[in-house]
């Protein structure tokens, strides 16, 4: 194999590699006398199908496949013998000798290479871990929504007008431009006057409705609706009233823990404590981990490869149009123009590569892994989010192992942060839930 750099400019690197013709002429021939001794063949004893019909029959697809493997073996003993570590799967264009009995075989190597990342000082690293406690108020609202969903009605007897706090029990056909739309009809259902729940405006137009009563409403889909077709567009329904009931709350006492499955009050207290900890726990988290990053940023003097930060910004674009065409661009990005909106995602996407660059040099001198137990924690994981298809998830994963290792950035991500935290001097500070829920945009 003869190697002969073309390019050196930056990251950048080209070679012309050059792979001997009788190199490759006895990898097609070694090919198909393997494929000849297992050869059944009228007429022919098992394994002496003259070489003649073999190369007929299977010349052209030994010719590609010893081309795929003459190349691709080419590039590893390059990359190998150099000492290259490319950013994305090198370029390959063939130059010549890709027929049988062609002069040797020549082709490009282009690629992006990993910069050179020096381990930075984590020592001096200062971050505030951000911590809530929840008060009474917080666990007592909980309880009051718990209670909530507990309520039963009871019907009203009185022939009235609908109104606030009142249950009205309605059948309904929704139409958007004069034609009804799949899911928008239903019988016997109870919307409550100044309650949730609904699209915005639909209970608000019912209130007023005497059972009986049939009137027609306007209203638009909010533009996040989870129906993709609907959302953002306008449409009626069709209303008929049928009676009114009233709710009728539920004491917040130990009759009520029991039957939602607790020994009594206390026991639900003491649930929703630990469930709002959690939650508080992984907001703190999240804004210790913004914070590590926002300050790992500053120390990524490195120049990114740049195939990288395009893939990356393609992804980021992709979802700006998307959120754009639905109407959901970020208020601050809805006066930008498109060369500075374009200019701003380039920057967060080459802040991301450097930073993936940087966690993933950290984790590679320090022996960071992902465990065989963690991944299929992960796994367990994603089943639990499809009840009753927990088989197929895992059946999906054992099919895909394109799909398992996507779940094994985040995890190896998470341990890298774990691991620099460690090293920072961590000072811990008490906030209120409202303050540990306000995220700051990222430092750029």
């Amino acid at each position: 194999m003869q190697v002969t750099e073309t390019l050196s400019e930056g990251l950048k690197r080209g070679f012309t590699v050059t792979v001997p013709a009788g190199e490759l002429e006895s990898k097609r021939a070694a090919r198909l006398k393997e494929l000849g001794q297992s050869m059944n063949l009228p007429g022919f004893r098992p394994g002496k199908v003259p070489l003649s019909i073999v190369k007929q029959r299977y010349g052209t697809a030994v010719q590609g496949e010893v081309l795929e493997q003459a190349v691709g073996d080419a590039t590893r003993a390059l990359l190998e013998e150099r000492g290259l570590r490319p950013a994305m799967q090198p370029r390959v264009d063939l130059v010549s000798g890709a027929e049988p009995g062609a002069a040797d075989l020549e082709f490009k190597v282009e690629m992006e290479l990993l910069p050179e990342i020096a381990q930075p000082d984590l020592s001096d690293l200062a971050l505030t871990r951000l911590k809530a406690t929840p008060d009474a108020e917080t666990i007592d609202k909980a309880l009051k929504d718990i209670a909530g969903r507990q309520r039963s009605f009871e019907t009203i007897d009185e022939v009235r007008p609908a109104a606030q706090g009142d249950v009205v029990v309605v059948d309904f056909v929704g139409k958007v431009d004069g034609e009804a739309f799949e899911g928008g009809t239903a019988e016997d259902v109870n919307v409550e006057i100044g309650g949730a729940g609904f699209i915005p405006g639909f209970a608000e137009q019912i209130e007023g409705m005497t059972p009986g009563e049939e009137k027609t409403i306007a209203v638009t889909f909010p533009a996040d609706y989870s129906a993709a077709e609907l959302a953002g567009r306008d449409a009626t329904f069709d209303i008929k009233a049928k009676g009114l009931k009233r709710p009728v709350d539920v004491a917040i006492d130990d009759e009520m823990a029991k039957k939602i499955g607790f020994e009594g009050l206390e026991q639900v207290r003491e649930a929703i404590t630990r469930q709002v900890e959690q939650e508080y726990a992984q907001l703190s988290r999240l804004r210790i981990k913004r914070d590590l990053l926002d300050a790992l940023a500053g120390k990524t003097d490195f120049e990114a490869p740049q195939g990288m930060v395009e893939a990356e910004f393609a992804q980021i674009w992709q979802r700006v149009e998307a959120d754009r065409k639905a109407g959901e661009l970020d208020e601050e990005d809805k006066e930008k123009d498109e060369e500075t909106l374009r200019s701003d995602y380039r920057k967060i996407a080459e802040r991301r590569v450097k930073l993936g660059l940087l966690l993933a040099e950290i984790g590679r001198l320090n022996a960071i892994t992902v465990t065989q137990d963690e991944m299929m924690q992960a796994i367990r994981a994603e089943a639990m989010r499809y009840p009753g298809q927990e088989q197929a998830v895992f059946e999906f994963f054992r099919k895909n192992p394109q799909a398992t290792e996507s779940l094994r950035g985040p995890i190896f991500e998470n341990k890298v942060v774990d691991y620099v935290i460690e090293l920072a001097k961590v000072e811990e500070k008490d906030v209120t839930p409202e303050e540990l829920a306000e995220i700051p945009p990222a430092d750029l």
